[in-house]
């Protein structure tokens, strides 16, 4: 039981960081790309923080749509694996992931950004220095995406199919035993979930204070 819990564990982590890592590839570039610009932050941000609280049986439904074998994308055969719950929960994130790092990266453009260009500076090394000035602020948002990532059931449950020793995440684990009764069980579980998240919210707050006022 210990080796099962401890593989759900570590299948939870990789699958969650694989997903905020594939998240961030597109996410970081979209936020530096909005807050360069004050028309495209004032038309995009609205949309990008409403779409923030979209529940994620939603995504799970659409997600499982595209996947099935009569979807558009069956012919890959991603359902009832990991791979369609890193995609899905990478796009879960997506909008906290672009919403979070562009308030680092538009107030860094202000300051830095803007600046470096009067002085003479090229946009390579006016982005260089952007995005230098908002590491801590672009490492926290991705810190938190992980933990929103890590948290999420419905995607989970619904493209991955909860399948033992391959697709089983904390998550869908606690809502397995509950339904069983294994009340125990899934406090355990519980417990190890808020344990890793209480750690990457200690681990959110000290990087904060190294973003710069």
């Amino acid at each position: 039981m210990i080796k099962e819990i401890v593989e759900i564990t570590l299948r939870s982590l990789s699958i969650s960081g694989a997903a905020t890592l594939l998240a961030s590839s597109w996410s970081i570039p979209v936020a530096y790309k909005i807050s360069r610009s004050q028309r495209l932050s004032a038309f995009f941000m609205p949309i990008v923080e409403a779409i923030i609280g979209m529940p994620t049986v939603l995504i799970g439904l659409v997600m499982y749509m595209l996947l099935c074998s009569r979807g558009p994308l069956g012919i890959f055969r991603l359902l009832y694996t990991p791979y369609a719950i890193i995609l899905g929960q990478a796009i879960l994130i997506t909008p906290l992931l672009i919403a979070t790092s562009f308030r680092s990266l538009f107030h860094a453009n202000q300051r830095y950004g803007e600046l470096a260009l009067t002085l003479g500076a090229t946009e390579r090394q006016a982005m260089k220095l952007v995005l230098t000035e908002s590491t801590p602020g672009i490492i926290a948002s991705i810190v938190m995406s992980f933990s929103r990532a890590l948290g999420e059931l419905g995607v989970a449950l619904m493209v991955g199919g909860n399948i033992r020793g391959y697709t089983r995440v904390i998550t869908t684990a606690i809502a397995l035993e509950v339904s069983r009764g294994e009340f125990e069980l899934a406090l355990t579980l519980g417990c190890i979930l808020i344990t890793i998240l209480i750690i990457v919210s200690l681990s959110l707050r000290m990087l904060r204070r190294l973003q710069p006022l």
